[in-house]
């Protein structure tokens, strides 16, 4: 008889959490994608149409400012794997939705092995796609696809100065609110990616190349 009184009791119980818990396992996560993160999803906006692919430059200021990560890749200095390409995965911004200015800044620790590398090598390439985006689901593209519009940025990683440090925190934390209440043990610094190559592939043909006068000088969305 209590056996019968316990399995009752547990079947009721799964009654009533089973709608907690799926609205736990579907809900948006508080990142990329989630709500309040200060990105195109967050903000309710709807993500602003791709501009004319024949205008490569403004394309890449577009990639740069709807995505919110990256693969930056450097040369390794890890014990087996010294001199041989290293790519991870980095949050970033160039600032808020709409309104970047192409800079991709990011938020760093000595922590990180991809500093470590950058510490004797500074240089780095930087790829970004709307494949983080609904874009390229929208339409069916495949995130190798050239369709699915993504560029390639190649140049230094450097800290940055104490002019632009405001531009660089107001830029990384509209978009990543998280990284306010990271570690502060874990030594965090701005930084950015000053560019001085660009590659599109936004269309069949192979790459476009932009110039940074360009992209810097192409008007924003």
């Amino acid at each position: 008889m209590a056996g019968c009184a316990c399995g009752f009791v547990r079947a009721v119980l799964a009654f009533l959490l089973a709608p907690a818990l799926v609205t736990l396992l579907v809900a948006p996560a508080r990142g990329r994608g989630g709500r309040g993160h200060g990105d195109w999803d967050a903000a309710e906006l709807l993500l602003p149409p791709l501009p004319p692919r024949e205008n490569a430059a403004l394309v890449a200021r577009f990639v740069t400012n709807v995505c919110d990560w990256g693969a930056l890749a450097t040369i390794s200095t890890q014990e087996g794997v010294r001199g041989r390409p290293f790519a991870d995965v980095l949050s970033l911004s160039d600032g808020p939705p709409g309104k970047g200015s192409g800079v991709p800044y990011f938020y760093l620790s000595p922590l990180q092995q991809s500093v470590g590398n950058l510490q004797e090598n500074p240089y780095a390439t930087l790829t970004m796609s709307l494949a983080e985006t609904n874009f390229c689901r929208k339409y069916g593209f495949d995130p190798q696809s050239s369709l699915c519009a993504h560029i390639i940025l190649s140049g230094t990683v450097i800290k940055v100065s104490e002019t632009e440090m405001d531009v660089a925190k107001n830029s990384l934390f509209i978009r990543h609110p998280e990284m306010k209440t990271w570690p502060s043990s874990h030594n965090w610094f701005f930084a950015k990616l000053n560019i001085t190559n660009i590659w599109v592939l936004d269309y069949f043909g192979g790459p476009k190349i932009v110039t940074p006068a360009e992209y810097y000088n192409a008007t924003s969305q």
